[in-house]
């Protein structure tokens, strides 16, 4: 296992996509191990190293509300960007205005969650200048300083998060969940090896004590 680091993640609401649900959007109870993985990237990232959640600790009792969103009712086409990085005259963009949609969607509210988490070397993109203690110190200084790429988030980006470093594990707020909880099949991450074949990966996900512990979790697609 690579360096790992521990941080805390806060918020008012959140959004973890189901991603069964066609229309209407609906949270997962908890931040999913791919969401987990985005705020990290968001603070650190780097085509050297992976980022792999070891742990989710969920402080806060799980709660939900309703309320209502504006969205694009369409996606930027693969083929057409492509076609324009050859030359073709055709517009790249998508027009808010003539595509805006409002829908309902269940979030999460007052989340609050502790991640541990580690990077390990991608070896086709390591460089002889590359170190592991050298990005694990550009880690812990962009995080004591409070410096990101972009801001950070829980699932969609009107909902921005709070993130802390915790030095050391024994300080850890205990959970208040008590006892097992199966939270089904979640999304686990995104296979990406093939851009025209985007593949979901899911892991049946179980909460004990308030953590779910993704080390050595088996992942299907």
């Amino acid at each position: 296992m690579g360096y790992g680091i521990t941080i805390r993640v806060r918020g008012r609401y959140a959004l973890f996509t189901r991603p069964e649900m066609k229309v209407e959007r609906v949270s997962y109870d908890v931040i999913t191990p791919s969401a987990a993985r985005g705020i990290l990237e968001a603070i650190y990232w780097k085509p050297a190293i992976r980022w792999v959640i070891d742990r989710i600790h969920v402080l806060s009792e799980i709660q939900f509300t309703n309320i209502r969103r504006n969205e694009v009712g369409e996606k930027a086409s693969v083929d057409n960007a492509l076609q324009v990085m050859k030359g073709a005259q055709k517009p790249l963009y998508i027009s808010v205005v003539d595509n805006r949609q409002q829908r309902a969607s269940m979030v999460l509210r007052n989340v609050d969650y502790v991640i541990e988490a580690h990077f390990e070397k991608v070896e086709k993109e390591w460089g002889e200048r590359d170190t592991e203690e050298g990005h694990y110190n550009i880690v812990l200084r962009r995080l004591r300083q409070g410096q990101y790429f972009h801001t950070p988030c829980l699932g969609t980006r009107e909902f921005p998060a709070k993130v802390e470093l915790i030095e050391d594990k024994r300080d850890i707020p205990k959970s208040p969940l008590a006892g097992t909880r199966d939270l089904g099949w979640m999304l686990y991450d995104l296979d990406f090896s093939n851009p025209r074949d985007i593949r979901p990966k899911f892991f049946k996900a179980e909460m004990v004590n308030g953590v779910i512990d993704l080390t050595g979790v088996e992942v299907r697609q």
